[in-house]
């Protein structure tokens, strides 16, 4: 089947933009002479029909955001954020429009059709934290990032605090008495892998502890690279493992994620460690598939995943105006911290093992 043309297809045709595309059709915005003739023969040349649900979309005197999100609306990890930006555009009477493209698909048409759309703003919310370049056929004066920022360009960007959530979990272990906590995270170089390796350090280097970070290779933070990194922190199965006295194995892990610690349990249990008692531990996420489940509960920070679909919405609503700009000029990345939920996995470090 062929593919249908498209306004991008107009706009390159035409050699404008999507956006000069759309206003020239729908008679809004500013649109010379010379190039809404450029258009209309584009258009005609190449048998575009704007889609007849969107065009009757153009009618509705509604204030509309539109919303793309990367895999966000189709998997159970990030969901709140968008509870989050729901709420918060309906709190300020706007509707959101969500797209949900495959990550890394900047080039979606979906994208186009928010743009013909003529959406007040638009908030790009990204499969997770990372810096990318923003999608071409968004206006920069018209776009929030969410957990995502673009260092190239102007745009407004809402992130969680990576340093903080990684001291806020290791606080929890300093709290109970732990020194000796190691780290056990990914490769890359990436904001949540940087920045809770630096949070996770700073912090417990100031307590004067000192850090241990086990790396488990790869990217992916799935259970059995928790698995590999605790398997080598640990050292290989030995029996009465847990019975031995050893003044140098740490007391607790921070892992990467909820996943990560996961595997950690596995390795804790391969070894006849009990959770919570010869070995602490924490994670990060509040991923209710693992952290609730898992037995002893385990404690783990929360990422602010609905603060930041609310604060994604405000800052978008104060580009186009319908909400007042802050007096004092908001930084460009707004980082918003997590919350410390805790359960059965962290013990005191004082607990006599028997």
């Amino acid at each position: 089947m062929a593919r249908s043309t498209s306004i991008r297809d107009v706009a390159a045709e035409a050699g404008v933009s999507i956006t000069t595309v759309s206003h020239a059709l729908s008679g809004k915005g500013t649109v010379s002479a010379r190039t809404r003739l450029r258009v209309e023969q584009a258009v005609e040349r190449l048998g575009y029909a704007p889609n007849p649900i969107a065009r009757a979309m153009r009618t509705d005197r509604r204030a509309v955001l539109g919303f793309v999100s990367e895999e966000i609306a189709s998997t159970p990890y990030a969901g709140k954020i968008i509870v989050g930006a729901q709420a918060e555009a309906a709190a300020h009477d706007h509707v959101l429009m969500i797209v949900d493209i495959a990550a890394g698909a900047f080039d979606d048409p979906r994208i186009d059709a928010l743009i013909q759309r003529q959406v007040d703003a638009v908030v790009f919310a990204s499969a997770s934290n990372r810096v990318i370049r923003l999608p071409r056929s968004l206006d920069p004066a018209r776009t929030v990032l969410l957990d995502a920022f673009d260092p190239a360009a102007p745009v407004p960007s809402v992130v969680p605090d990576e340093q903080d959530i990684a001291a806020t979990a290791v606080r929890a272990l300093l709290d109970a008495g732990h020194r000796r906590i190691a780290h056990l995270t990914v490769e890359g170089a990436g904001p949540a892998v940087t920045g809770r390796v630096e949070g996770y350090e700073r912090t417990l280097v100031a307590a004067g502890g000192t850090p241990v970070v086990v790396r488990a290779g790869g990217e992916v933070a799935d259970a059995a690279a928790g698995h590999r990194a605790a398997t080598e922190l640990f050292g290989p199965v030995s029996p009465g493992a847990a019975d031995r006295h050893d003044a140098e194995r740490p007391t607790a892990v921070f892992a990467f994620n909820d996943q990560m610690a996961m595997g950690v349990y596995q390795v804790a249990e391969e070894r006849g460690m009990r959770i919570g008692r010869d070995l602490s531990v924490v994670g990060i996420d509040d991923l209710q598939l693992v952290a609730a489940a898992l037995r002893p509960g385990l404690t783990t920070v929360a990422l602010p995943h609905e603060q930041m679909g609310r604060a994604a919405v405000r800052r978008a609503l104060e580009q186009t105006g319908a909400l007042p700009a802050p007096q004092a000029p908001r930084a460009g990345v707004e980082r918003l911290r997590g919350e410390l939920v805790v359960r059965d996995s962290i013990g005191s470090a004082t607990v006599t093992r028997s």
